[in-house]
């Protein structure tokens, strides 16, 4: 059994945290990590997307209500997640996609 798409976002907040400072090491296919925030006052089911210990941005509140969930409920080595799409002429909000793929059980 193989990894399953399970969703695709382009990284909120990107211009606000430390994106600026690693956009040129990030390529198609880098490695990114997922961690929910259990206290942010913005929004209840806030997941940060990290490169490494660079702070991104985060998942749209449009797309983060299930992988939040499962986040929480410690279901944290089931996804893996992947620059998808870098667009640096699009304005900061754009430049970068990711891609959550479900793993198989196991």
């Amino acid at each position: 059994m193989e990894r399953r798409h399970f969703t695709h976002f382009r990284i909120a907040g990107f211009t606000y945290y430390d994106a600026p400072i690693v956009f040129n090491e990030l390529a198609i296919g880098s490695t990114l990590r997922l961690v929910p925030e259990d206290n942010n006052q913005y929004d209840r089911h806030a997941v940060a997307v990290f490169y490494g210990k660079y702070k991104l941005g985060y998942i749209p509140r449009t797309d983060n209500n299930a992988i939040s969930k499962l986040l929480r409920q410690g279901h944290t080595d089931i996804f893996e997640t992947r620059v998808q799409r870098i667009s640096p002429e699009e304005s900061p909000e754009n430049q970068i996609q990711a891609i959550v793929y479900l793993l198989p059980a196991g």
